[in-house]
């Protein structure tokens, strides 16, 4: 059973005003928007169906329908917080942790087919969710999908190393700290953090480090907090 609940996860929760997007990072354009989703389209296999790896809050927070879903493992990456966040889950008085997947190991996710119908208009949301900024913390990548029923070439979105805000993921005890605490206009850490646990498990997905994680972050959570609500 998780530790962490979402009685633990409310009290994390707080009232944050949005500060508006950093002025040191520039916006993505309409035409920029456009113009990676056409290159996208033209990687696409003739007469292969687009696919989508996700491996976080895309399991809870899509921006497209989906025609099936697979459940699916990537080598060579693996999930880590690696973003730090002073927007949207997070404040410069008090930074977030956001995931992506950084290099080595592997990660188990779930692969989601779109249907033919709308895929130049699902692609650029995707972009869209994904990508904010000029100096972006992912970047798009196609990644060779092993699944129960053979191999699958899918997008998906790994880490950007070369963004401003990119680090490696803290030891532990800091990243506790800072999943426990964080909270930003678009939520908490700690509800990314649930959200993404409990849907990995919707598709019988175990993610060991995750795991740790929340039950650390609700240990810490339970002791700043107290026993009441």
């Amino acid at each position: 059973m998780r530790a962490l609940t979402p009685d633990l996860v409310s009290r994390v929760h707080r009232v944050v005003p949005d500060p508006g997007h950093p002025a040191d990072l520039a916006l993505l354009s309409d035409d920029q928007y456009r113009q990676m989703t056409e290159r996208l389209l033209r990687e696409i296999r003739p007469g292969e169906p687009l696919w989508v790896f996700a491996y976080g809050s895309l399991l809870w927070n899509p921006t497209f329908r989906q025609a099936e879903a697979r459940v699916g493992i990537v080598h060579g990456w693996h999930r880590a917080y690696c973003l730090h966040l002073t927007r949207w889950r997070g404040t410069p008085e008090e930074p977030g942790l956001m995931l992506a997947l950084d290099r080595g190991g592997s990660c188990k996710g779930v692969l989601f087919r779109l249907p033919d119908a709308e895929v130049r208009k699902d692609v650029e949301l995707l972009l869209r969710r994904e990508l904010v900024y000029t100096d972006s913390g992912n970047r798009p990548h196609w990644f060779e999908v092993r699944t129960a029923t053979g191999n699958v070439r899918a997008l998906g979105f790994v880490a950007n190393r070369n963004c401003s805000y990119y680090r490696p993921e803290p030891d532990p005890d800091e990243t506790v700290a800072m999943l426990a605490r964080a909270c930003g206009h678009g939520g908490s850490c700690a509800e990314y953090l649930y959200k993404t646990v409990a849907s990995l498990e919707q598709y019988g997905i175990h993610d060991r480090h995750l795991w740790r994680l929340q039950e650390r972050v609700a240990q810490r959570i339970q002791a700043e907090t107290g026993a009441g609500i």
